[in-house]
């Protein structure tokens, strides 16, 4: 089972876990060919999840990955809405309370895959601690 799933992808119904999970893969990859290194995969605080935690140095990323067949229920980066940021925020700071460095500097990306095309929008919002 890949690191950070909690039930085995075989038995998942629903097509889109599978493809929002093999997304997470693919971001895995990319991140991983550019230096980055995973820390933590499907970090869970209670109900609220951060897809991916990368580390290049003392550079650390919260990474949101959203895949997508289409464009036609607009972009992946607009399905990141304030509520969804806040959980973001919510969980990262348990990361850090946990697992962050005093010389640690901080960041949100999101990932968007449509039909295996990868964006990476670095740095893509700010919620205004450290």
């Amino acid at each position: 089972m890949p690191s950070g799933v909690r039930s085995d992808p075989a038995d998942w119904t629903d097509p889109r876990h599978r493809r929002g999970l093999a997304g997470e893969e693919q971001a895995i990859r990319y991140l991983q060919s550019r230096g980055w290194e995973v820390v933590a995969h499907r970090f869970r605080v209670g109900r609220v999840e951060l897809d991916l935690v990368v580390r290049r140095g003392n550079l650390v990323a919260f990474v949101e990955v959203k895949t997508r067949r289409g464009t036609e229920f607009g972009s992946p980066f607009e399905a990141i809405t304030g509520a969804k940021r806040r959980e973001m925020v919510k969980a990262a700071r348990v990361w850090v309370d946990r697992c962050g460095q005093p010389s640690d500097v901080y960041r949100f990306d999101c990932i968007a895959l449509i039909d295996n095309k990868l964006e990476h929008m670095a740095d893509a919002f700010r919620p205004g601690w450290r």
